[in-house]
């Protein structure tokens, strides 16, 4: 079975994708998500122009071999956008493999190993009521694990609180002020957990806004509340900075959504520095690279937790769920649901229901393109926010 031929599909129904679609010369088609959010068309030309005509004629079949033909005969390897082009491709293969099979993709990846997939939500707010009113709100869609984000009294705009896009063609600047959040935050989960009781798992990503000792601080001081993980607490970078947070405190770690590559996660899973892998598989060169990375990490009792924003395609979050439901040591799914115009350019067979979610029995990853509705939604540039201090300094976020 030969690759025929390849297309690159960029679309904007809300937000902006990348989508390839690979045709084999038995007519089969797969895809794949290689969306990187505010570089979508760097990953856009680096398929068109490098990647696609290396792949017609080749065997469908071989996903291993390729994806080792596009990583190492690169010479250039990792980084963000040859690792989301790669991921396109294995995701796309796949894809076309298990409907050759026959099978949903997590058959191929050795049966389910669990009924349904749990499913984080995201709750936010200005100010603590608006907080408690979303948990509800979320509570009330079915999700059984909530991520909590609050404004901070002082601060005009947050990242995570209302509408991170802007399409002026240049990023907003924020103002973080690290003091006031690690005084403010303890307070919301305190709220939340009278609220809500001790039952209900709570999440919270720092969004890689503090230093280790920083991290270390905030993760002793929200013990007494339970979290089931705090994210990205410091740039993970630096890994041996996880080591110092570690040693403070006993709230669950979770890092990863900005890592593309196993060997981004060397220390951090062989010392035991983290609990949760944060990748998603369109970032990290797809379900092969994948696979491995959460092999590798159940050896140390790592677990996923599968990065799943609106900016990852439901092609995306597919290829993510098939995982979840096949690996051993899955953890958690995070899950925002897309608007309804993204859902008419991607359909999908995923479900979910009563905090679960579960990728479906059709054959493939289980989500095909429109691409004439895809077309009548034209690429709008939009960028994530800057951060900056209160002194006018760029900031980690």
């Amino acid at each position: 079975m030969r690759i025929a031929g390849a297309d690159v599909i960029v679309t904007c129904p809300g937000r902006n994708f990348v989508t390839l679609e690979i045709t084999t010369d038995d007519g089969l088609v797969g895809y794949g998500d290689a969306t990187l959010n505010g570089r979508e068309l760097a990953v856009a030309s680096y398929l068109r122009d490098h990647v696609v005509p290396l792949l017609v004629g080749r065997d469908a079949h071989r996903i291993e071999d390729t994806w080792q033909y596009l990583y190492r005969g690169a010479y250039w390897r990792r980084g963000p956008v040859t690792m989301a082009a790669i991921a396109a491709v294995d995701v796309a293969l796949w894809d076309i493999k298990a409907k050759a099979a026959g099978m949903p993709l997590y058959q191929l990846l050795g049966g389910a190993s669990r009924t349904g997939i749990m499913a984080y939500g995201h709750a936010s707010g200005r100010d603590l009521p608006e907080v408690l009113d979303s948990v509800r709100a979320r509570r009330e869609e079915g999700f059984r694990s909530i991520r909590v984000q609050s404004g901070v009294p002082g601060l005009d705009t947050i990242y995570g609180i209302g509408n991170p896009l802007d399409r002026t063609g240049l990023p907003t600047e924020e103002v973080w002020d690290t003091r006031a959040y690690l005084r403010h935050l303890p307070t919301v989960f305190e709220a939340v957990r009278n609220e809500f009781g001790p039952e209900l798992p709570l999440l919270h990503d720092v969004h890689h806004r503090l230093t280790p000792i920083q991290a270390a601080k905030l993760g002793k001081a929200l013990e007494p509340y339970d979290l089931f993980w705090m994210e990205d607490c410091t740039p993970a970078e630096n890994q041996e900075g996880l080591r110092l947070v570690r040693e403070h405190t006993t709230t669950p770690l979770a890092i990863g959504e900005v890592f593309n590559s196993v060997f981004d996660y060397q220390t951090l899973i062989r010392e035991q520095l983290i609990d949760y892998v944060r990748s998603a598989v369109t970032h990290t060169g797809g379900i092969t690279a994948m696979r491995k990375l959460f092999d590798y990490a159940a050896l140390y009792q790592v677990r996923s937790g599968i990065h799943g924003p609106t900016d990852i395609s439901p092609v995306g979050m597919a290829a993510g769920l098939h995982l979840d439901l096949a690996i051993h040591n899955f953890g958690i799914q995070e899950f925002a649901p897309h608007t309804t115009e993204t859902y008419e350019v991607f359909r999908r067979s995923y479900t979910f229901d009563d905090g679960y979610l579960h990728p479906g029995e059709t054959p493939g990853i289980g989500v095909t393109v429109d691409k004439e509705a895809a077309a009548t939604f034209e690429y709008r540039p939009s960028y994530l926010p800057v951060n900056r201090l209160r002194d006018g300094t760029v900031h980690d976020w």
